[in-house]
């Protein structure tokens, strides 16, 4: 299992297990095959990347790379958590406080996945098309339980379409193109985005005839308003956050 972009590394498991006491403790994250490429994370900062990769995919109009790892990291440790508040006394204030932010991050990770599942049913031929397309270094904007999901779709709607209406159709009607049937995400629109890192000409508007490339300086902790197809680069690489 492996994490890119924000984490920065890779690793297998979280250690030791999170608990209501660890709110100052930290989370080891290690690479079983390179020992020295440790990553350590506080149960804040795990939670902080679910929280940038929820608004990453809330704002952004197209899918975004999963990020199942943090996924499954959280989940297990909520399985932890909720283990340790079972054996807490019964009345003590910590153990409300603790459901309290249980909730919390199981929303957030729940409003992550439906956002996903979203797009994911919106744009399925064009999501299809660009995993076709994509190089094998590149990461995969699906997880292995969405590209499941997907292609079961695809396969259920083309069936639904076939029995519903193509077969009554002449046969030079009958040939679907979804492509071009199902609309593509706007890439064009506009986002409010955070800047983490400072970012240096970046190309806003390309050269034409009218008019000159119009280039832009981000500076850190500074926010705009940007066409999405500009900035998709730096959202990807962790630079901004959308807002």
């Amino acid at each position: 299992m492996a994490v890119r972009g924000g984490l920065g590394g890779s690793f297998q498991r979280l250690n030791p297990a999170f608990s209501p006491d660890m709110a100052e403790g930290e989370l080891e994250l290690f690479e079983e095959s390179d020992e020295e490429n440790e990553e350590i994370l506080t149960p804040a900062q795990l939670i902080g990347k679910l929280e940038e990769a929820w608004l990453n995919e809330k704002f952004s109009p197209d899918l975004l790379e999963n990020k199942s790892e943090i996924v499954e990291c959280v989940m297990e440790q909520l399985d932890h958590m909720e283990q340790n508040l079972q054996r807490a006394k019964k009345g003590d204030l910590k153990v409300t406080i603790h459901r309290m932010e249980m909730e919390r991050i199981r929303y957030i990770l729940s409003s992550y996945l439906r956002s996903r599942l979203q797009k994911i049913e919106k744009f399925f031929p064009h999501i299809l098309e660009k995993e076709k397309s994509r190089l094998e270094a590149d990461p995969s904007c699906l997880s292995p339980q969405e590209a499941v999901f997907v292609q079961e779709y695809r396969a259920n709607c083309e069936a639904h379409l076939k029995s519903l209406a193509l077969k009554h159709m002449p046969p030079n009607l009958q040939p679907l193109d979804l492509l071009k049937a199902v609309p593509k995400p706007n890439l064009d629109s506009f986002v409010f985005l955070r800047v983490k890192e400072k970012q240096e000409n970046i190309l806003v508007e390309p050269e034409t005839e009218d008019q000159r490339e119009y280039t832009v300086d981000l500076e850190e902790g500074s926010q705009h308003l940007m066409r999405y197809r500009t900035i998709a680069p730096l959202v990807a690489s962790g630079a901004v956050q959308l807002i």
